[in-house]
């Protein structure tokens, strides 16, 4: 009975060892975006701990289940049931500080406009903080997150490469950070010169910060922009709804293994203390005289 037990808890950590393998991949996953595009780059750790933490966990039960530690299995019952916890309150916060916020359209557009006004909460106010998005408009410039907006069509007539037309620019779906970050909003009027290159127009929309914000400067376009922190707001709530999901999945995974691995412990100890299935365990410190 004893190894049928082993036998199991350790199926179950190797199954457990590859739930921690997609969850760690979305925290590197999600370090890559804040390196290249969202510039966040707190917010993969709490899922590169949860996924490193249930490999540790996962080994920790191989070891109990082979040499019959049952201090290890303990161990690892409690451990496995706070990353299960630490793991829903993740999933739960992720959908919390992402449940608000959307891109507007924008007539004769393909691409979305993005208002820092549609988003509230917690991680609004903390891309929103002045000292940090300082850092995020910095990485963002230092990545060049705007010039691979450059696209180049061939003018029929001479036959050289051109900026494409800005008919060719308006049906082009742009990434919330291009959108945001990268043009001055429709609403204030510019004129298209080319992707990062806009000219003043007459109707201007003057009541609108971000239309006097917008800068032909490379270095600066709209990164003070309040429609680039949403496009930034967009960015993220994009990458955690993907990695959330998952997330969801391995969590009713992780849920199932700790049930089944609580159910291999006790009976365990059931066999230890050579207790039978289905007996009373119970009994009268002093039975009754008559027997029926």
């Amino acid at each position: 009975m004893m190894r049928g037990t082993n036998t199991l808890i350790g199926a179950v950590n190797f199954v457990t060892f590859l739930i921690s393998i997609p969850i760690l991949g979305g925290g590197i996953w999600l370090s890559a975006k804040a390196n290249s595009t969202d510039c966040l780059r707190f917010l993969q750790w709490p899922l590169i701990i949860i996924g490193v933490a249930i490999m540790v966990i996962s080994l920790m039960g191989f070891a109990g289940a082979c040499y019959r530690l049952a201090w290890l299995l303990r161990l690892y019952l409690f451990a496995m049931f706070f990353v299960v916890t630490a793991l829903l309150g993740f999933v739960v916060f992720a959908f919390a500080v992402t449940d608000h916020g959307q891109g507007q359209v924008v007539m004769n557009r393909a691409f979305l406009e993005y208002q820092l006004s549609d988003y509230s909460g917690w991680l609004k106010d903390r891309v929103s903080d002045p000292g940090y998005w300082a850092k995020i408009s910095a990485c963002l410039r230092e990545g060049h997150a705007c010039s691979k907006m450059t696209r180049y069509s061939r003018d029929p007539t001479t036959g050289l490469l051109v900026p494409e037309s800005p008919d060719m620019f308006y049906r082009r779906n742009l990434s919330p950070i291009e959108s945001g970050c990268c043009k001055p909003p429709t609403s204030c009027g510019y004129t298209y010169i080319n992707e990062t290159f806009w000219a003043a127009g007459a109707g201007m929309v003057v009541n609108d910060m971000d239309c006097t914000r917008w800068s032909n400067d490379q270095q600066s376009l709209c990164y003070q922009c309040d429609s680039c922190k949403a496009g930034v707001l967009a960015s993220i709530r994009h990458s955690w709804r993907k990695v959330s999901v998952i997330n969801i999945v391995v969590l009713v995974i992780l849920v199932i293994v700790y049930v089944i691995g609580c159910a291999a412990f006790r009976n365990a100890k059931r066999a230890d203390n050579d207790e039978p299935f289905g007996e009373n365990r119970m009994s009268k410190s002093r039975p009754s005289r008559f027997q029926f």
